[in-house]
């Protein structure tokens, strides 16, 4: 691998503390602590995402690139570096946070395209809080896997260049019930074009530190947003509108695949409009617009599926207070955060056309998909399994049996009635199309994804991993890097029952 390509642009341009101390605490003032990884002595590879390592410039792995994979005997040229930043957590002001368990190699270009490479699980940082900066395998597993599959699926994402494991075991209380247990510990190489956050922004806004917010919000239009040309404060006006697009776009691709992050907090909030950490996440199995896959955000749901384009818009307002001080507009901010809705929501409708396969939006359209999330909800029908049968509906269909096997309940005669209601109103709406019914279905197929990355597959997964046995992290790639087509029929089943109650295949908890 060409690692001596990598440099370190944001080091020698910010303020940093360059004194390697890991111990937790403050760093006022700078945007970066440089740190050493821990080290392990018997880590041992799981996969490697060769044709990524390529496209990125790192060429092929050799044997003596494991050390690299996990942070260990690092060349000269590498200087690791974990950064500060702030944020919101649950609606709640947090203070400082920061790179807790991730530590930055640097950044490489390759044909002009910019890509940072980051440990996960390589140690503790100045920002860990009091943790060890460690990862397990569960959850590099699930992280390095849902990555990728997202970038598959078309959705800007973070991505996944290796997956080791460290030799060292790490203990874990997994659903935060006083019951922790030695697990395997594990390190994830993830890359992205840029790892910074909403939080980052906040830091210094919050620190008053206006002329290194300038020079940081200048850096991040330089390197990441070329489309921005205009001066002055218009150029910070324009950059804040265009993470607002970028993040409203995100939030409705999560919603057309049925994925839920599950811990939207601003500080999780990538300035450039990508997913990023992916911890208690979950792909919808049955559809349930107050689903959350995560136990800490429980009563509450605040980051529940249907609340995630609400959500996205609560974290801009804190970003537009963070840049206030550049903007110094509140007339413009607040236009702006209440337009969010109005282009969330009709990006949304046109994505749910694509979804159902009409050519245009109507204005009826709205109260059509009104009533479809009521009757997905009421009869608990799989997310992505519904699109894939409504593709092969004819006329002849037999609904109970039809769907009876994609539902998580039991379709009475009440439930069919609704059903024979709904896909008699559906044609009617697809007679109003000026296309074809095969450029129709030709869209659906194009939109809606015949596999997703359940947690039932991936806890499946990690258990055979865990006993030596990558066949099925073989088998998953293969489907993930396709999910267009059904490869693997028998990964195209909704949830077994079996699955229901066990943890890490519908509820998560935020820890590692």
């Amino acid at each position: 691998m060409n690692i001596e390509q990598i440099t370190q642009p944001f080091i020698r341009k910010f303020p940093g503390d360059f004194s390697g101390n890991p111990m937790q605490r403050n760093t006022p003032k700078v945007l970066f602590a440089t740190i050493s990884p821990a080290g392990f002595e018997h880590p041992k590879l799981i996969t490697f995402n060769q044709h990524l390592s390529e496209e990125i410039g790192l060429g092929k792995f050799e044997e003596k690139d494991l050390d690299f994979l996990v942070g260990n005997n690092l060349p000269e040229n590498i200087q690791p570096y974990a950064t500060a930043y702030a944020g919101h957590q649950f609606g709640n002001w947090a203070g400082q946070l920061g790179d807790g368990r991730a530590i930055l190699a640097g950044q490489i270009e390759n044909k002009g395209k910019k890509t940072e490479i980051q440990w996960k699980g390589a140690g503790a940082t100045p920002y860990s809080r009091h943790a060890d900066g460690r990862a397990v395998l569960r959850s590099s597993v699930r992280e390095y896997l849902m990555s990728e599959a997202m970038h598959h699926l078309g959705i800007p994402t973070t991505r996944a260049l290796s997956l080791a494991l460290t030799g060292e075991e790490v203990i874990r209380d997994i659903m935060y019930n006083g019951n922790p247990q030695l697990e395997k510990g594990a390190v994830v190489i993830r890359t992205a074009e840029s790892f910074l956050r909403f939080g980052h922004f906040e830091l210094l806004s919050s620190q008053k530190e206006y002329k290194t917010l300038q020079e940081l919000v200048d850096f991040t239009i330089e390197n990441y947003f070329p489309e921005i040309i205009s001066t002055g404060i218009q150029r910070y006006k324009d950059f804040f509108q265009s993470v607002c697009t970028r993040t409203a776009d995100l939030a409705v691709e999560w919603f057309r695949v049925g994925f839920v992050h599950g811990v939207m907090n601003t500080d999780n909030m990538s300035i450039l409009g990508l997913t990023i950490d992916y911890g208690p996440y979950s792909m919808m199995d049955e559809y349930d617009l107050n689903f959350t896959p995560n136990t800490t955000d429980l009563p509450g749901r605040r980051y529940a599926f249907g609340k995630q384009g609400q959500i996205s818009q609560w974290n801009l307002w804190q970003l537009a207070n963070a840049l206030y001080p550049l903007i110094k507009d509140e007339k413009f901010l607040e236009d702006t955060l209440n337009n969010f809705g109005t282009y969330f929501w009709n990006t949304h409708d046109k994505m749910l056309c694509k979804k159902f396969g009409f050519d245009t939006l109507n204005k009826d359209d709205e109260d059509f998909f009104t009533n479809w999330q009521a009757l997905m909800q009421e009869l608990q029908l799989d997310y992505t399994l519904f699109f894939s049968r409504l593709e092969n509906l004819t006329e002849d269909t037999d609904l109970k049996e039809y769907f009876q096997d994609i539902s998580y309940t039991v379709l009475g005669e009440e439930y069919i009635k609704k059903l024979n209601d709904f896909i008699r109103r559906y044609h009617l709406r697809l007679s109003l199309n000026t296309i074809s019914r095969e450029e129709s279905l030709e869209i659906m197929k194009k939109t809606n994804p015949k596999f997703v990355l359940r947690n039932y597959l991936l806890y499946e997964c990690i258990e055979e991993i865990s006993n030596g046995n990558n066949s099925m992290l073989k088998k998953l790639t293969t489907a993930l890097e396709n999910p267009y087509k059904e490869i693997y029929p028998e990964f195209s089943v909704k949830r077994p029952d079996r699955y229901n109650d066990i943890a890490g295949c519908s509820m998560l908890s935020c820890s590692s």
